[in-house]
């Protein structure tokens, strides 16, 4: 049977239960339809079968083969037996092919023949270019199969189904859809071919990589600027902006923002966009704007983009104030919010947008004109009447918080419009509300609320960012009509009120409204003793208890760092300069507490608390405080002072040996990186690294302080810190000579000469820096060696010590050898005896009056060395002497007598005091 010339999918393989119609007639007249550039289909090879009466015959005639051997299968057949075709007749059996999936008869045929059926399937887009538009159709229909593909009826024996996305891979790696968008030139004017290439696309882009590919391709930029083409069925605008959709979910936003940001992508937008607002109806024209809206905010964001020169910003801002600020203009005509849930979404948009644009300075007068701020101000109030044709109320309070959030963003550039609607009033007035007792259920369902359901911490957090910004451009009429209207109690109260809250529970948006409110007041009290007086002592009492603050807050991702420099930051510039608040402040221990955060040590703190410290040394009884302050260990100020000098250094990577001393004297302060950076010359007007050195470290504020509270008779001070002592002392001696050095390598570097007399004066500075340098270095060792000297000394006193009570021990000992000796050999007791009796004889006085009469203090008959009586002590006796419990009775120790040492029962003894159990005489 005839038909017309056509194409159709041939298959590679030998199986042969599934006939496909070829071409029976004559060739087509005309050119071959396959272009010079692609690749034409390689025959099959091996062996054919035979052509079919009345059609053209094959390349390669079929070889016989011997009855009952199989013939063998080409590579090809053996991975797609009966899928892959080649274009060659009716194009209504592209589709129905296409739909089945390829097989396989091996596990690894997907992967040896990745390359043969990527190309095959890439071939798809390059047959975009037949002239034909069922052609075209009916590829789009075949690459929409490969996402919806259907089982087939039968299963061939021996073959398997490949996994269910082959084609959709083998379409990845045959770069079909870069293709596809390419051919999009090509059916511009084609509406139903256009349709099908879009519907194709949009199946393509739901893949990283196809995306990937349509970006290399232009294709945003190519789908975006026909956006606005004729079509009734509306399916060229939904497709396209899936599209756009994908394209920017599954690539660099960047890339596709860039691609959009031509004058032709958006006026195309802005026309769709328009067109929808005021002719769509429907709950699907609502959400397709909505979408577009969203795309033309990511366009808004660059700043390189057209967006005012089309037009579309100033629209987009009139639609925006249009409900808030009655303005004549077209929209009024046609256009009416119905509060429905698409609309609310489109209203946070414009919100959004509105924000967006204000980061383009040259947008700040079309802002004005739409009078964005008097719009946005709409919403600094409390929702007095929601009613059933309005805005819910958690709408209106979702509305009014995005309202506020861009409020921040734009009210500082539109100050004049600020202060013409009255800002600082109404913000106020609406802060006085958030602490307010009146009954108020926040719903916080939005990203802006929250942590404010069933209170007003969002409202109260939102304007007190309105605030910051605006006070931060410190306008003197700004901060002055702030000031006027109690702005610094009502801030102190709110600082009250936050403080009670975090009592009970502290998180971030506490944390951030303290914070807020803190750098508020350190703004406008800066440079104004009057504010600081209104500050005064109420304010001392707030920030006393957030100095407290336990240091293990400081890392708990809640915002503590911030609130704590935010307090020092208060400190600084509200109590600072007012006598009152500072003497307060001294009588609350602040001092103590400052320096208790400076032994902390934290980097990015210690820089600020020094200035503090710095600063309020200014008033004479700061001194006295910080030369009082303890810390850990007993450490005093001036110790952790010079411990945060030696610190420094070492992080500076000053030069210096193990005890502190100077290595150069030429350059005691230099640092590491001034040596690497070297000497640059520069203009007059700019400060040298000598110079910029001092604001970028400690070291000057340390010397500061140091100088203020005395360098002479600091307590707790080791002989290292007094080494280290000697170079903070000489500072500014070694900083000026420092400066001069570079003035003169600067001189060197640009072979200039000075006159005679300044050269030589250069050079008598150079000497004088380092003989400072040298004096300072021969002190530190002076010191070193007194140091050592000192600790020789004490060690000799301890060691003296030491043998002092050596020698007591051995003449303790030598004592109990002496008495052993003595109870032990008569001969030795009796020596003993007669050298006392010399002694005591010598003792004597040898004048005597001649009626005197001498009594001797001898007993007659006793061989002791000890001095003797009549009474006899014994110390320790044993229970056996004393009678024990029966002392009382007829058995008492009366009976007992000692005599040569032992015991022996005798009828000559006699109690003399009955009191004294451990007395007895002797006969």
């Amino acid at each position: 049977m005839a038909t017309a010339p056509g194409l159709c999918w041939c298959r590679w393989g030998s199986l042969a239960p599934l006939p496909c119609p070829r071409w029976r007639g004559p060739s087509p007249p005309g050119p071959s339809p396959w272009p010079r550039a692609w690749p034409r289909p390689a025959p099959r090879p091996g062996p054919h079968p035979a052509p079919r009466p009345g059609g053209p015959a094959r390349t390669g005639a079929a070889t016989a083969r011997p009855p009952g051997r199989r013939a063998r299968r080409s590579a090809p057949a053996r991975i797609f037996s009966c899928s892959l075709w080649i274009l060659i007749a009716s194009s209504s059996c592209l589709k129905s092919q296409t739909q089945l999936p390829f097989l396989k008869n091996k596990l690894s045929d997907e992967i040896n023949y990745t390359k043969t059926v990527s190309e095959s399937i890439a071939q798809l887009g390059y047959l975009m270019r037949v002239p034909s538009s069922q052609v075209r159709i009916q590829i789009c229909k075949c690459i929409i199969s490969f996402y919806d593909a259907k089982p087939p009826r039968k299963q061939l024996s021996g073959y398997q189904r490949t996994v269910a996305n082959y084609k959709i891979q083998m379409a990845e790696l045959g770069g079909l859809a870069e293709t596809l968008v390419l051919s999009l030139a090509l059916v511009e004017n084609q509406l139903a071919e256009k349709l099908w290439v879009l519907k194709a696309l949009q199946h393509l882009s739901s893949s990283g990589v196809n995306c990937k590919l349509m970006m290399k391709a232009q294709a945003a930029s190519r789908i975006c600027s026909h956006l606005n083409d004729v079509d009734p069925s509306g399916q060229l605008l939904f497709r396209s902006s899936e599209i756009l959709w994908n394209l920017l979910e599954n690539t660099p936003q960047e890339e596709i923002v860039n691609q959009l940001s031509n004058l032709e992508c958006i006026y195309a937008l802005k026309e769709v966009f328009m067109n929808l607002l005021m002719h769509g109806f429907r709950h699907y024209d609502r959400q397709l704007r909505n979408d577009l809206l969203v795309i033309a905010t990511l366009i808004a964001e660059n700043l390189e983009a057209p967006m005012i020169e089309s037009g579309f910003t100033k629209q987009l801002i009139l639609l925006a104030t249009f409900s808030e600020v009655k303005i004549y203009n077209h929209l009024s005509r046609g256009f009416k919010f119905t509060y429905s849930y698409e609309d609310f979404e489109m209203k946070k948009l414009l919100f959004n947008i509105v924000a967006v644009l204000a980061k383009d300075l040259c947008a700040v007068q079309l802002l004005s004109e739409g009078k964005v701020i008097l719009a946005l101000f709409y919403y600094v109030k409390p929702n007095e009447k929601p009613g059933v044709h309005d805005w819910s109320a958690a709408q209106y309070e979702e509305l009014q918080l995005h309202a506020i959030a861009t409020l921040a963003s734009v009210a500082p550039l539109l100050i004049d419009d600020y202060m013409t609607c009255q800002g600082n009033t109404r913000l106020l007035m609406f802060l006085e509300w958030c602490v307010g007792q009146d009954p108020f259920f926040g719903q916080g369902n939005s990203f802006h609320g929250t942590g404010g359901r069933g209170n007003k911490l969002s409202q109260m957090r939102y304007s007190l960012r309105v605030l910051r910004p605006v006070v931060s451009l410190c306008d003197n009429a700004v901060n002055l009509d702030l000031c006027d209207q109690g702005a610094i109690s009502q801030l102190l109260d709110l600082l009250k009120y936050a403080a009670n809250i975090s009592k009970e529970k502290e998180d971030a948006i506490i944390l951030e409204i303290q914070t807020d409110i803190l750098l508020i007041l350190s703004i406008v009290c800066e440079n104004d003793l009057h504010r600081k007086e209104l500050f005064g002592c109420e304010g001392v009492d707030i920030l006393i208890p957030l100095l407290k603050m336990d240091p293990k807050k400081f890392y708990s991702g809640l915002g503590h760092n911030r609130l704590l420099f935010s307090t020092l930051d208060c400190l600084w510039c509200c109590v600072m300069g007012c006598y009152i608040a500072e003497d307060y402040f001294l009588e609350k221990e602040g001092i103590f507490l400052l320096l208790d955060l400076l032994a902390l040590k934290q980097k990015n703190m210690c820089n600020l608390i020094l200035g503090i410290l710095v600063e309020f040394c200014d008033n004479h009884k700061t001194a006295s405080h910080i030369n009082t302050w303890r810390g850990h260990k007993d450490q005093t100020a001036a110790s952790l002072l010079i411990q945060l000098w030696r610190q420094e250094e070492k992080e500076l990577g000053v030069k210096q040996d193990s005890n502190g001393k100077i290595i150069d004297p030429k350059k005691p302060l230099v640092t590491s990186f001034q040596k690497q950076q070297g000497v640059m010359p520069m203009s007059a007007n700019c400060p040298s690294i000598a110079i910029l050195e001092v604001s970028e470290n400690m070291r000057a504020k340390i010397y500061s302080l140091l100088y203020k509270i005395g360098f002479e008779n600091l307590p707790g001070l080791s002989a290292k810190d007094f080494v280290t002592l000697a170079i903070i002392r000489r500072y500014l001696d070694f900083k000026v000579g420092e400066v001069w050095n570079e003035v003169l390598a600067e001189l060197k570097e640009e072979e200039f000469r000075p006159v005679t007399p300044d050269q030589e004066a250069l050079k008598v500075i150079s000497e004088v820096t380092e003989s400072v340098g040298k004096m300072v270095a021969a002190l530190q060792t002076e010191m070193l060696e007194s140091h050592q000297h000192q600790e020789l000394q004490e060690e000799e006193k301890i060691y003296t010590k030491i043998q002092a009570i050596h020698k007591q021990k051995e003449m303790v000992n030598k004592s109990w050898e002496n008495f052993l000796t003595r109870t032990s050999n008569y001969e030795a007791l009796k020596k003993a005896k007669r050298l006392q009796e010399k002694s005591v004889e010598a003792s004597r006085s040898k004048s005597r009056s001649q009626n005197a009469t001498t009594h001797s203090t001898e007993v007659k008959g006793l061989n002791t060395t000890v001095a003797s009586g009549r009474l006899v002590t014994v110390e320790s006796t044993p229970s056996q002497l004393t009678g024990g419990p029966l002392a009382d009775t007829d058995l008492s120790l009366g009976k007992i007598s000692v005599r040569g040492g032992a015991l022996k029962k005798i009828k000559g003894v006699k109690v003399l005091d009955p009191f004294k159990k451990d007395s007895v005489s002797i006969k």
